[in-house]
Formats: structure tokens, C-alpha cells, sequence
């Protein structure tokens, strides 16, 4: 494995050297505790104001309503590909606020959360109990190899099971871009269970009835959509609501992955005692998408939402400026964007083609490349 930002491959557990004394090292542990970062963030910060956080809704559908009127008034071919970007961006914008509401950072009334968060969710094929509980896994755990629930390093004893099937879709684009209805059906190569299925080991026995009522609401979702489809005819359904929702998709995987992928320094991930909350929210990345940053509600600012999941997304930008003295080199400025975040597909295709596996051994380890794919990723694998 060839040398990447300030470290080189010792071979070890793929951890990687520093080059020269004077680097920056991410494997140590801070010198800051998660107390002293939440003492820097304003109070008011924490503040959840419901009928702020209900304006984004509405204005959210709003434009959603319009894009559709618009999409059926002028019903040509060289309006839908604009409309289809459009609305697939706005549904990934519904998905954040729903997502707000699964962390109870949408307001402090569990019911409306609740009632928010399914119609959002469902109106998007997104079972709202059954992600919001594996979401909380993934806060719970993040860079935890074992524990970790969105986009986890595969271990090489895993990784080399995977066939040559299996290994183009999860490394080529576009492929790991459509991943995430599968997983919400099957999870990832090395776990068990849906999102679906309240019996699934994602889930405690008390939380089954949440797990059935969303199922039965996003159930409902893809009835409406079957007769819509009938009413409408099947190719105007999907012009209207199928190819926008592939693009949300698409949105969803691109964004979760590069806040967890594909930094230009390699970022460790942890086992055992060397993992605690505040490292592996640390290994988290910040990223800037430019005009997309207000329509998707700030998501990018990703370091201090997963430390902090129950601060609104509308306070995430001045908190983070506010967490920054604290957090010091362990806080990754994010490259600036232009008006469209270009830069960051760069960032996508070098970690697909870099990041494949990590050490089934060792408490901080970091990505290891398969020779396979680095040296032609468009060859034919064999097993």
C-alpha cells in the first residue's frame, strides 16, 4: 500500500506511520473531554423550537407541491431531468428532517416527533421506528468496528468471503450509491436482520410494536403509491415519484458515506478499549456541498451533530464555529465547495478504490487496500 496525506503503511493491522515527528497523529486520544466541547456551545444552541422546526417542513413540501405542479404543467423532456434532480434532492431534504425528529432534536414533544417523523419518512419508503433505532446503534457506536451500524469497515475475514459479485457492487459506482433499500431489507455483508422486521436482532423486545407500526405505515405508503400508479399510469408515477426517489437514494448513500469515508489523511477506526464515544465521533467527517448546504438543512456539519445528536440542525453551523478552539487538529476543516460540490466525487471514487477491508486484529486499525481492485478496478475479479 502506497503512502496517503501524512502516513505511510507499516504493514501492521494497516495502521499507518507518521512520516516525520511533527504530523498530527489521530490515533491519540484527546486531550479534551466531551464535557469541555459542550461548555463552549451556547446555551441556546440546545434550544428546540417546534414551530421552527414545523416552518422547515412546511416550507419543504411546499416546494415539493410545486416542483410536481410544475413537472405536470410543462410534461416535456427537457423539464423532467431538471425536475427529477430537483425532487430527488428535495425528498433527501424531507429524509434530514425526519431524521431530526428519529434524535428528538426536532422538539422536545416525543408525540410529534413521532407523528413528523412517520409521515416524512413513509412518504419517502423509509420505515421511521426501524431506522431511527438502528440510527441510534450507529451514534451509539460510531467507529466501533464491531458495533457500528452505517457503512462499518468490512474485517478481512469477512471481506475475503465476499464474492466477485458482491465485491463490484459494494466497490463500484454506482452501485454502492443504490445500497441503502437493500439495506434496509438485509443490512450489510456480516450482520443479520431488517428494518422491517420486528423480531430482527436490530431491535428489543420493547421496541417491537414501534417496529410494527411504522412498517405498517411505510405498507400504507407503497399501497398509495400501487394505486396511484393505477390511476396515473405506471411510466407518470414514475416520472413523478420513481426516479426522484432513486436520486434520494443516491443522496442518502453519497453523503453518509463521505462523512465517514474518504478524508485525504486515512482516519482510524476502534476496537475494544481503544474505542469510546468521543474517538469515534471524532473519526467523523464535515463536509461542504455548497448550494445544497441550506436545502438539506446543514447535514454536512457532521462532526458536532454526531457528538451532540439532540442539537437542531438549524444551530449545528454556530456550534461547530463555537466547538472548534476545543476540538483543535482533531477538527478536519472541510474543503470549500463551489456553487456545486464537484470535489467531493473525487474524494468518493478514491476511497472506493482505497478503502476495502480493515485487520481482523488490533484495537485501531485503519483501511487496507485488496491489490485486485487498486490496480484495474474495471477488471473481472476472480475468487
Amino acid at each position: 500500500m502506497g503512502s496517503e496525506g501524512n502516513f505511510i503503511s507499516n504493514g501492521l493491522n494497516g495502521i499507518y506511520k507518521q512520516d516525520d515527528g511533527l504530523s498530527f497523529d489521530p490515533r491519540k486520544p484527546p486531550p479534551f473531554r466531551i464535557a469541555e466541547i459542550r461548555a463552549a456551545i451556547p446555551k441556546h444552541c440546545w434550544i428546540k423550537n417546534p414551530w421552527r422546526s414545523l416552518s422547515y417542513v412546511l416550507r419543504d413540501l411546499v416546494v415539493v407541491s410545486l416542483l410536481v405542479a410544475a413537472a405536470v404543467f410543462f410534461n416535456n423532456w427537457v423539464f423532467w431531468p431538471l425536475y427529477w434532480l430537483a425532487q430527488g434532492t428535495m425528498f433527501w431534504a424531507i429524509f434530514v428532517l425526519g431524521h431530526d425528529c428519529g434524535h428528538s432534536s426536532f422538539s422536545d414533544n416525543p408525540k410529534l416527533n413521532s407523528v413528523v417523523g412517520h409521515i416524512l419518512h413513509s412518504s419517502i419508503l423509509v420505515p421511521y421506528h426501524g431506522w431511527r433505532i438502528s440510527h441510534r446503534t450507529h451514534h451509539q457506536n460510531h467507529g466501533n468496528i464491531e458495533k457500528d451500524e452505517s457503512w462499518v469497515p468490512l474485517p478481512e475475514k469477512i471481506y475475503k468471503k465476499l464474492g466477485p459479485k458482491t465485491l463490484t457492487l459494494r466497490f463500484t459506482v454506482p452501485f454502492p450509491m443504490l445500497a441503502y433499500p437493500m439495506y434496509l431489507w438485509y443490512r450489510s455483508p456480516g450482520k443479520t436482520g431488517s428494518h422491517f422486521n420486528p423480531y430482527s436482532d436490530l431491535f428489543a423486545s420493547n421496541e417491537r410494536n414501534l417496529v410494527i407500526t411504522s412498517t405498517l405505515c411505510w405498507t400504507l405508503m407503497v399501497v398509495l403509491l400501487a394505486s396511484l400508479s393505477f390511476l396515473l399510469g405506471p411510466i407518470q408515477m414514475l416520472k413523478l415519484y420513481g426516479i426522484p426517489y432513486l436520486i434520494f437514494v443516491m443522496w442518502l448513500d453519497f453523503v453518509t458515506y463521505l462523512h465517514h469515508h474518504g478524508h485525504e489523511q486515512k482516519l482510524p477506526w476502534y476496537r475494544g478499549q481503544e474505542w469510546s464515544y468521543l474517538r469515534g465521533g471524532l473519526t467523523t467527517v464535515d463536509r461542504d456541498y455548497g448550494v445544497f448546504n441550506n436545502i438539506h438543512h446543514d447535514i454536512g456539519t457532521h462532526v458536532i451533530h454526531h457528538l451532540f445528536p439532540q442539537i437542531p440542525h438549524y444551530h449545528l453551523v454556530e456550534a461547530t464555529k463555537a466547538a472548534k478552539p476545543v476540538l483543535g487538529k482533531y477538527y478536519r476543516e472541510p474543503r470549500k465547495s463551489g456553487l456545486f460540490p464537484f470535489h467531493l466525487f473525487q474524494n468518493l471514487m478514491e476511497s472506493l478504490r482505497h478503502d476495502h477491508f480493515v485487520s481482523d486484529t488490533g484495537d485501531i486499525v485503519f483501511y487496507q487496500t485488496d491489490p485486485r481492485l487498486i490496480k484495474d478496478p474495471s477488471s473481472k475479479l476472480e475468487d
